[in-house]
């Protein structure tokens, strides 16, 4: 699963929420980020590094076969297009979770950070002008991509709600095409009348 959205706090909640539920591991770019540079710059020689950390991260994690998050780097096409063609050398599937909120609370919520504020504990405040660089960046799922939107404002429990009935509809849908099995008796020799004294 790919998280998508504009970078605030709900994005990487709801990420690590849905990590902490479900087991899965979760690869974000924020906590990379926070665990090198002690004053991110953001500047593109920084992200290079966070992103060769992360994908070395999720060649790794693919090898489970299990579920994974990846929080970060899917802002444009073209960076979701390569990790899915990574996804896919793999035999996973992926599916964008886009995580909607208007560009107003975004850009407060991101300019307005609280370390003490679960989701903005390993994220420094963005000025404005890195905001906006971020928010450029961002290219709306096509309708190539498998994708999901979800609300930013919304609660954890609705979100999770949303998430989960896209990921179990294929595996409904299969159920349906799927005949049931006939509930055949096996073969029996068939038993003669035959009375014996």
């Amino acid at each position: 699963m790919l998280w998508w959205g504009y970078p605030e706090r709900e994005k990487v909640f709801f990420a690590n929420q849905f990590s902490e539920t479900f087991g899965a591991p979760a690869i974000s770019y924020d906590r990379i980020r926070y665990e090198l540079f002690s004053e991110p710059t953001f500047s593109k020689d920084e992200q290079e590094v966070v992103k060769r950390i992360a994908l070395y991260q999720l060649g790794e994690t693919l090898k489970s076969k299990h579920t994974c998050i990846i929080d970060g780097d899917g802002e444009s096409r073209t960076d979701r297009m390569a990790l899915r063609r990574i996804a896919k050398e793999a035999d996973y599937d992926t599916l964008v979770v886009w995580v909607q909120t208007d560009a107003v609370t975004t850009k407060f919520r991101a300019t307005h950070r609280n370390s003490r504020r679960k989701g903005d504990e390993i994220n420094p405040n963005l000025s404005p002008e890195q905001y906006e660089q971020h928010a450029k960046r961002l290219t709306p799922p096509s309708t190539g991509e498998q994708y999901i939107v979800i609300s930013g404002k919304h609660t954890y429990a609705a979100q999770l709600k949303t998430v989960l009935t896209k990921l179990t509809a294929p595996r409904e849908q299969a159920e349906k095409i799927t005949p049931p099995p006939r509930n055949e008796q096996p073969l029996r020799p068939m038993r003669r009348n035959i009375l014996i004294k």
